[in-house]
């Protein structure tokens, strides 16, 4: 009878060992994109006039995805970029995120609850894409006039996530 208990003790964490080990994250959808349009002067430029019409365009496009949470890197396009969807959803604000550390922010993303929106630049944001490619071709960096892509990465409670890459005019 001893033995018997300790087969199936050893069963059970065998299999809660397996299942905690598993990755596991929210449900949720995360949209992520490069900065907008910027004035070409500056260490720190601002949105030019083409880029704040994307950021407004943006925000018209997120309205309705129930964004719970905005993450941008700390300079004044990226913080710019979101800026009119904050303004548009009350309660909403800029969480800034170290864009040498990914992982803090993957880590993040996969066990808040609630949809989320990541603002990042043309030599990062692929990054932070490629941790949810699990089958197929990364992404590369994008190009200095590469403005209008929208990634969306749909996570799923067992761990799984699918990317795909939209333009600003798929979500007329």
């Amino acid at each position: 009878m001893m033995k018997y208990f300790q087969k199936v003790l050893f069963a059970l964490f065998i299999a809660f060992s397996i299942d905690s080990c598993s990755q596991k994250q929210e449900p949720k959808t995360i949209y992520l994109v490069r900065h907008a349009e910027k004035v070409l002067v500056g260490d720190d430029p601002e949105l030019s006039v083409a880029g704040t019409a994307r950021a407004k365009k943006l925000a018209q496009i997120l309205a309705d995805k129930n964004i719970d949470h905005a993450y941008s890197t700390n300079t004044i396009r990226t913080i710019a970029t979101i800026q009119p969807l904050m303004d548009a959803q009350t309660g909403l604000s800029v969480e800034i995120y170290d864009v040498k550390n990914h992982d803090e922010l993957v880590k993040d993303l996969r066990t808040r609850k609630g949809n989320a929106v990541v603002v990042g630049h043309s030599n990062t944001i692929h990054h932070v894409v490629n941790y949810f490619v699990q089958q197929g071709e990364k992404f590369p960096e994008l190009q200095d006039i590469e403005y209008d892509f929208i990634f969306v990465v749909t996570l799923e409670k067992d761990g799984s996530s699918k990317v795909e890459r939209k333009v600003f005019k798929d979500f007329n």
